[in-house]
């Protein structure tokens, strides 16, 4: 009776606490980027005296410091979507949104915006992030693209490589390589369909 008492007063185990030790590792990191700290300062020592863990806590849920930076600057920007599944156009349409507002995300805050040029410096973080964020962004986009082929909704000898990167890249120079360039609502769906266009035979 004694061990009931004890384990139905005990607080939660298991995943809430492995959450909120989580949390607090994520936002001591936002905490020293937001001091201004540079990435190349940044270690998992200083980490874990931000967060009030020990390393060996942040080495259990991240190889190092690059995968962890990584993690966090995804959870730093606009989550990412559910696709309708509804048709090669309804997909990508939402997809390129989303694409959409990680632009403006970038533009709006400081934060991600310095982070990202100062990762650029940096192999190591840059490949975890390439990796761990932009690879899997690529490969769903990729596999979309590859369905709607298969569908028919796309001719079948077109190679999705090269169709992802008539898609995604103007919406990327838009949000990279022109900053100064608008992102407005309805943009998606004008590259979507633009694009389409150009790739179905006449009448389709």
């Amino acid at each position: 009776m004694a061990g009931s008492r004890t384990s139905a007063g005990a607080p939660p185990r298991g995943r809430p606490r492995s959450e909120a030790v989580e949390q607090a590792i994520v936002e001591g990191v936002l905490r020293l980027l937001e001091d201004g700290v540079p990435l190349a300062d940044i270690s998992v020592e200083r980490i874990a005296r931000t967060a009030g863990v020990g390393k060996a806590t942040i080495y259990r849920r991240w190889s190092g410091k690059e995968e962890l930076v990584a993690h966090v600057l995804r959870c730093a920007e606009p989550v990412d979507p559910e696709l309708p599944g509804t048709s090669l156009r309804d997909d990508l349409v939402v997809l390129l949104e989303a694409l959409r507002r990680r632009g403006l995300a970038s533009r709006r805050s400081t934060l991600l915006h310095n982070v990202y040029a100062e990762m650029k410096t940096s192999p190591r973080i840059w490949a975890a992030y390439h990796a761990t964020v932009i690879a899997p962004r690529r490969n769903l986009t990729l596999e979309v693209l590859r369905r709607g082929r298969e569908r028919g909704e796309l001719p079948g000898d077109l190679d999705v490589d090269v169709v992802y990167d008539l898609f995604v890249g103007p919406m990327l120079v838009r949000s990279v390589v022109r900053p100064d360039a608008e992102l407005p609502e309805g943009l998606p769906e004008l590259i979507v369909d633009t694009v389409l266009r150009g790739l179905l035979p006449a009448g389709s």
